[in-house]
């Protein structure tokens, strides 16, 4: 057997298990930007409104880039001051195209959560999504060993497969939180004296949809995660302490992500003229078990954060990579004001 047709043999087998080897769901290194792909209960959990914009570029330095953009916009209805609880819903959207082939991942989502006020400081909330996960990848865009002509790579030659392929598919999943928050309710907070915290657990896929290009029946494994942040203010000082850890596991691929950040309040919101916004900057590390140390640094002003990202890659992949995996940007707007220190204002919190 020629060397050539072992290759379009092994080319073969890697497409028949693309299903498998890329039926993982794509991940942001400041995760505590987009919410809702962690949990839909996060949907209203820490900000009355919360609109994401994220983009990262990863693998640049082995090859075509692989690209992921998302957006989600949630927020919260019927707060009623001496209500038990309320509901709030989003929507969140994302796009990734991966490789030469440029294969496409894109979802759309609508997430419904409901939040359980236990007293002034803790809340425990239940939420559901729904929506549509499409992929699509482009064969043509690929070089396959039969087009070598003995002497030269010929493009003009039959590939191993031609055409687009793509396809759609419903998806459901559903999460629940608990948060704790001592600058909510009727507490009024000035200063530097935020303490708050939030954990999560979420399941995704629970349809489990098919998940194969080529039709052979593979199925998109379930994905189990669980998430946590917080603040914690030092006292008689403009730093807290930003903590946060992330895990999920999907079949076989697991990831345990967690690291912390510090916060340096840089002014606080004027209590009388409201002429005067809040900013704080945020700078720290996390770690990714077996893969890539973290840089972040965070940038927050009034109800704006800006965040830029970067991962220092050190897996087996770094001989390629040479330590490069990836640039992260996100932008963030909340409502009401992060730094306000009016009643039932939430302070700034990952």
């Amino acid at each position: 057997m020629s060397v050539f047709k072992k290759l379009n043999i092994v080319v073969g087998f890697i497409l028949i298990s693309m299903g498998q080897a890329w039926s993982q769901d794509i991940h942001f290194s400041q995760f505590y930007m987009n919410p809702l792909q962690q949990n839909p209960a996060m949907a209203g959990a820490v900000y009355p409104m919360e609109a994401n914009i994220n983009y990262k570029d990863q693998w640049r330095s082995v090859g075509a880039p692989y690209k992921t953009f998302a957006m989600g916009y949630h927020m919260r209805f019927d707060m009623k001051r001496r209500s038990h609880g309320y509901f709030a819903a989003g929507v969140n959207f994302f796009s990734d195209q991966a490789g030469d082939s440029k294969m496409g991942t894109g979802k759309g989502i609508l997430s419904l959560a409901y939040h359980l006020k236990l007293n002034e400081y803790n809340r425990l909330g239940a939420g559901v999504y729904g929506g549509f996960l499409q992929r699509k990848i482009d064969f043509t865009s690929l070089t396959w060993a039969s087009q070598f002509d003995g002497q030269i790579l010929d493009p003009s030659l039959q590939g191993g497969i031609n055409g687009t392929a793509s396809f759609n598919k419903f998806d459901v999943g559903g999460g629940m939180t608990w948060v704790y928050n001592n600058t909510g309710g009727d507490i009024k907070v000035t200063g530097n004296n935020d303490l708050n915290f939030n954990l999560g657990v979420g399941v995704f896929h629970l349809t489990r949809p098919e998940y194969s290009y080529l039709g052979t029946g593979e199925r998109l494994p379930m994905r189990f995660v669980v998430h946590g942040g917080g603040v914690v203010a030092l006292a008689d000082s403009k730093w807290a302490v930003v903590p946060g850890f992330l895990y999920y596991k999907q079949g076989a691929a697991q990831e345990i992500f967690v690291g912390t950040l510090m916060r340096y309040m840089l002014s606080q919101n004027s209590k009388f003229t409201g002429f005067k916004n809040g900013a704080a900057l945020y700078t720290g590390a996390y770690f990714r078990a077996k893969d890539a140390i973290v840089a972040k640094l965070i940038i927050e002003y009034a109800g704006w954060a800006f965040g830029i990202s970067y991962d220092v890659n050190f897996s087996g992949l770094q001989v390629a990579s040479t330590y490069r995996g990836g640039l992260e940007l996100s932008l963030r707007f909340v409502a009401p004001n992060p730094f306000q220190t009016s009643r039932g204002s939430m302070n700034s919190r990952y």
